[in-house]
């Protein structure tokens, strides 16, 4: 038995949950989310309760599956009414950040600066070093944090680079010197 996937799920007031055939449809008040359910995972929706249910829950795939539909179908719920927030900080002498439009203006170290394109349905806010990234989808919310971390990730000498405000980076101590020769 999947212990996230036999959860039930509250919609709340204000969400509208739509399933047509094999697409599932979240609308809230702040925006749409919508995602094909696996062939394997039948979605259930009574009295402003959606529950998750397979046809074997002791075969390994079905299981998995019960659970990972579960947890996204959480995720869209909360989404439309709550959204999502990560915040990046940008650490080294010289580096900056700023917004371009739209688009994330980032000087990092390199010859010139990299600007990056914002997916539509994300939104970005730069103070001082630090990047607000907000959206209702999960998914591309950690994929476009991931993707602007990975232009210029953190280093474990002096911690230069791009990192999530709760990430610790482990530091290394650097060469020293040694006294003369043996």
């Amino acid at each position: 038995m999947s212990r996230i996937g036999k959860q039930q799920i509250t919609i709340p007031q204000g969400v509208d949950v739509t399933l047509a055939g094999r697409t599932l449809t979240v609308k809230g008040p702040k925006g749409t989310l919508v995602r094909e359910i696996h062939p394997l995972v039948t979605v259930h929706t009574e009295n402003s309760v959606l529950s998750v249910s397979v046809a074997h829950p002791e075969e390994g795939l079905e299981r998995s599956m019960w659970g990972t539909t579960a947890a996204h179908l959480k995720n869209m719920v909360d989404g439309v009414t709550k959204g999502f927030e990560k915040k990046l900080e940008v650490n080294g002498v010289g580096y900056r950040v700023a917004m371009q439009g739209k688009d994330i203006k980032l000087e990092i170290g390199f010859s010139h600066p990299v600007v990056y394109a914002m997916p539509p349905e994300v939104t970005a806010v730069v103070e001082k070093n630090v990047i607000t990234l907000t959206s209702v989808d999960i998914e591309l919310l950690g994929k476009t944090a991931a993707e602007i971390r990975a232009l210029k990730k953190p280093e474990p000498y002096k911690g230069k680079g791009i990192k999530y405000m709760d990430e610790v980076i482990r530091r290394k101590a650097g060469k020293t010197a040694s006294g003369g020769k043996e």
